[in-house]
């Protein structure tokens, strides 16, 4: 009986995680919705631009920047640079005469830190942060400032759109996983405020940005930190912006393994947000969205585990114990797939399921046992295709220099919804 308690129980708690937060939380911003006064205003904007050894994008990301629909006056360029040692400086520097700002970190601290230092330069009463390779839609800037014409919004959350043009399984796995928090946090919006933002593509209002220190992951951290000001974190789905997905599978292993790291070292620290008698709505959406999520990988281990001992109770758990074990093994024949650089089709989404989970428990793991730090490190590949010419306007043009027309992207973002 104990057994059969605790399979249900983590059986329970996985499709709670997966299924039952998001119609929940779907249900209430329905019932209970929190609106955004929104206008077209053109505050002034400092837009910092994170890179470390960028020398191959920077330019392409500078020109992207000046094609951008917004008032060459209201908008300040910094690119806070994290030691580079390639030629990305030098790059920069010859922006110099169109007014891009250069600040350069003397060691390696990591990303936050160099944004940090970075906005120390800026005058903009918005700073909108984003990354080198991120590619903007001609109207994104316009689109993402307007929801600051609403007293009660701190920061301004873009859409991100993932690229995969190779239609690798790490690619297709992380389109859908990102497509399903897409979802998520239309809902969470809608219902109050973000847990959380895409590193991509945000902005804060400058009176209310965080000077986090350098273990802490900015994107995740900003909410906390609105909310703890009594302000809102919202969507804005119309401000789009592109990005290549990794196309190896150790390359995002890595890369979720840090974010999950320093996330939970971010949850510890605001620990106090946790408690729903204080803070409400934001503490649930914390605990549902994350806390149990990084519960997860445990309890898929106690399932299978308990699943295992229950076999011979009845055909209720033999079945059971047989669609873990076809996942499972769809997991591994994506990861074989993947490696023999075949399609993987359907495959792709179990593989990144487990893979996405197994680096979560490696990335709790390393947590609770007191690992250092990672320092930002950003995964390029040899090729970057998505940023190859400046952007254009129009529905023939490209997306942030990319091969992508902008309709197909138009198209993209409205099939991800």
């Amino acid at each position: 009986m104990m057994l059969e308690v605790v399979f249900i129980a983590a059986i329970f708690l996985i499709a709670y995680a997966y299924c039952g937060y998001p119609l929940t939380v779907w249900a209430l911003s329905r019932l209970f919705p929190r609106l955004v006064c929104r206008a077209e205003i053109t505050p002034r904007v400092s837009m910092i631009i994170a890179a470390h050894n960028e020398e191959r994008d920077i330019a392409r990301k500078l020109e992207n920047t000046f094609a951008l629909d917004y008032p060459a006056s209201r908008l300040e360029v910094i690119v806070a640079s994290d030691c580079s040692t390639d030629r990305t400086d030098e790059i920069v520097q010859g922006y110099a005469g169109r007014g891009v700002l250069l600040y350069r970190q003397a060691e390696r601290c990591g990303k936050t830190v160099a944004q940090r230092r970075a906005v120390k330069m800026a005058s903009g009463e918005i700073l909108v942060f984003c990354d080198a390779t991120t590619a903007n839609a001609p109207d994104a800037l316009r689109k993402l400032v307007r929801a600051f014409a609403d007293p009660e919004v701190g920061c301004v959350a873009g859409q991100l759109v993932y690229m995969d043009e190779d239609a690798t399984a790490v690619g297709q796995g992380c389109q859908s996983y990102w497509s399903y928090e897409k979802f998520i946090k239309s809902c969470e919006s809608r219902l109050g405020s973000l847990i959380g933002v895409s590193g991509c593509l945000y902005a804060v209002r400058r009176s209310h940005f965080a000077m986090l220190t350098q273990d802490l992951i900015d994107d995740f951290v900003i909410a906390t930190e609105m909310r703890l000001r009594g302000l809102r974190t919202v969507y804005e789905p119309e401000a789009v912006a592109a990005e290549k997905t990794n196309k190896r599978g150790r390359d995002e292993f890595r890369m979720r393994v840090r974010v999950i790291e320093q996330t939970l070292t971010a949850l510890h620290r605001y620990r106090a947000v946790l408690n729903p008698w204080r803070h409400g709505l934001f503490a649930f959406q914390m605990l549902g969205h994350k806390v149990l999520r990084y519960c997860v990988p445990p309890l898929l281990l106690i399932a299978l585990a308990s699943n295992a001992l229950l076999v011979e109770r009845g055909e209720i758990y033999q079945y059971a114990f047989l669609a873990q074990a076809a996942l499972y093994g769809s997991a591994l024949a994506g990861w074989i797939a993947d490696r023999l650089k075949l399609r993987v089709g359907p495959l792709a989404l179990p593989y990144y399921f487990v893979l996405a989970n197994t680096a979560s428990l490696i990335g709790t793991l390393k947590f609770l046992t007191g690992g250092g730090h990672v320092v930002w490190t950003p995964v390029r590949e040899a090729d970057s295709s998505i940023q190859r010419t400046a952007i254009r306007d129009g529905a023939g043009g490209t997306v942030a220099g990319g091969n992508l027309p902008l309709g197909d992207l138009q198209r993209l973002e409205m099939n991800n919804e």
